[in-house]
C-alpha cells in the first residue's frame, strides 16, 4: 500500500516525523509561549488504551509524539479490555493514570461518586449514533421498547437516559434494558431481538456497512446533541494539583492531538492502526473524517456538563446538582489560557 496516498502516514512515520519536527512546528502550532514556560515537574505521563471508542482513543494515540515535545520522557499507555470503561476510570481515579479522554455521562457520573477526577478541557463533539429497529423513529418510540447497552452506568447508558429525559421518557420505567457485550448486541439488534443500540466508533461505521437499521439520532448533526461536547478530557485531581506546568502541557499536547485529527484524518487514521486500536485503514478513516474534531475550541465544557448533568439528574443516574458537579469537578483555568495560545 501507498502509505502517501490520500494523506496516510504509517503510525511509525507519523510519529517519527512529528518527532523530527519539533511536535507542532508539523503543524504551525509551535508556541513561543510554551518555550518559555517552567518545564513539567514530571516527566512522566499515564494514560490508558483500548480497542474500543476509536473517537477518543484517536487524540491520545496522536499526542504521543507531542506528550515527548512537552518534556514528557516517559509515556506509558496501560492496556484495558475492550468496552472496560469502569476501569478505566478506576485507573484515573486511583492515581494509576493520570490524564483521561472519554464520555462525558461517566465522567458525570465519576465525579458524583466522589472520585478525585477532575474535567479540564472538551475533546470534540459528535461521535455517538442511535440506532433503531423497524419500531423505533424517534426517541419517544423508544418507550416499551428494548435497548441494548454494554452496561447501567457506561456511556451507551447514559447518552440514551439523557435522550430519553429530553423527551419527558423515564429511563427507569419507560424502556427495557438488556446488557450486552457489544458483538451480541449488534448481532441481537441485526436479528430483531432488541430494537436499540447506541453506538460508539467505529460501530456506527460497520452498522451502516451492513445496512442495519436506521440512524435515529445522529450526535454531529442534531440538535441538541450536536451542540454540545460528548468527550472531555479529564485528569487526576492530586496530578493537577502537584503538577500544573505539567497538566498544561499534556493539555495543550492533547489539543495538538486533536488538531491533527481534523487536518490530517490519514495520519491520525494510520496511527491508530499501527496501534491496534481499529484494524482496517478505510474504517478508521472514516471516523477520523466524521468526527467534528475541528469545534473543539468553538464549544464550551462548561455548558456541556450542565447540558448533560441535567438531563442524567432526571433521569436517575446522577445524585448531586449540575452546579455542584462543576464546583467540585472541574479545573478550566489551562483551557482558558490555551484557547488564547492555539489562537481556539
Amino acid at each position: 500500500m501507498n502509505t502517501r496516498r490520500d494523506g496516510h502516514w504509517s503510525r511509525r512515520e507519523f510519529l517519527t516525523n512529528l518527532s523530527f519536527a519539533g511536535g507542532a512546528a508539523l503543524l504551525g502550532l509551535q508556541s513561543d509561549v510554551a518555550a518559555a514556560e517552567p518545564p513539567p515537574e514530571t516527566t512522566r505521563i499515564r494514560t490508558t488504551t483500548a480497542q474500543t471508542g476509536a473517537c477518543v482513543m484517536g487524540p491520545k494515540i496522536v499526542a504521543e509524539a507531542l506528550w515527548r515535545a512537552e518534556g514528557f520522557t516517559d509515556v506509558q499507555y496501560q492496556r484495558i479490555p475492550a468496552e472496560n470503561l469502569k476501569a478505566r476510570l478506576g485507573a484515573l481515579a486511583s492515581n494509576a493514570t493520570d490524564i483521561e479522554t472519554t464520555f462525558v455521562g461517566p465522567l458525570l457520573s465519576s465525579i458524583d461518586a466522589g472520585d478525585p477526577i477532575v474535567l479540564l478541557a472538551g475533546l470534540h463533539a459528535g461521535c455517538f449514533e442511535l440506532f433503531g429497529g423497524e419500531r423505533v423513529r424517534s426517541i419517544r418510540d423508544l418507550k416499551g421498547k428494548t435497548v441494548a447497552v454494554s452496561g447501567v452506568g457506561g456511556p451507551d447508558h447514559a447518552f440514551v437516559a439523557s435522550m430519553l429525559a429530553y423527551v419527558g421518557l423515564d429511563a427507569r420505567r419507560d424502556v427495557i434494558w438488556v446488557t450486552l457485550p457489544v458483538a451480541e448486541s449488534i448481532e441481537r439488534f441485526a436479528n430483531g431481538k432488541v430494537d436499540a443500540f447506541m453506538g460508539f466508533p467505529a460501530v456506527p461505521q460497520e452498522l451502516r456497512a451492513r445496512g442495519l437499521g436506521r440512524v435515529v439520532v445522529n450526535s454531529t448533526t442534531d440538535r441538541p446533541w450536536s451542540q454540545y461536547f460528548c468527550c472531555l478530557v479529564a485528569a487526576n485531581r492530586d496530578f493537577v494539583r502537584k503538577y500544573p506546568a505539567a497538566t498544561k502541557r499534556a493539555l495543550r499536547a492533547i489539543l495538538k492531538a486533536v488538531n491533527v485529527c481534523a487536518v490530517y484524518p490519514g495520519r491520525a487514521a494510520g496511527a491508530l492502526v499501527e496501534k491496534g486500536i481499529i484494524q482496517r485503514y478505510d474504517i478508521a478513516l472514516g471516523i477520523m473524517k466524521d468526527v467534528p474534531y475541528g469545534r473543539w475550541s468553538d464549544y464550551d465544557a462548561e455548558d456541556t456538563m450542565r447540558f448533560y448533568a441535567l438531563q442524567l439528574h432526571e433521569a436517575g443516574v446522577i445524585k448531586t446538582s449540575p452546579n455542584k458537579l462543576i464546583a467540585q469537578g472541574t479545573d478550566w483555568r489551562f483551557i482558558k489560557e490555551l484557547k488564547k495560545e492555539l489562537k481556539g
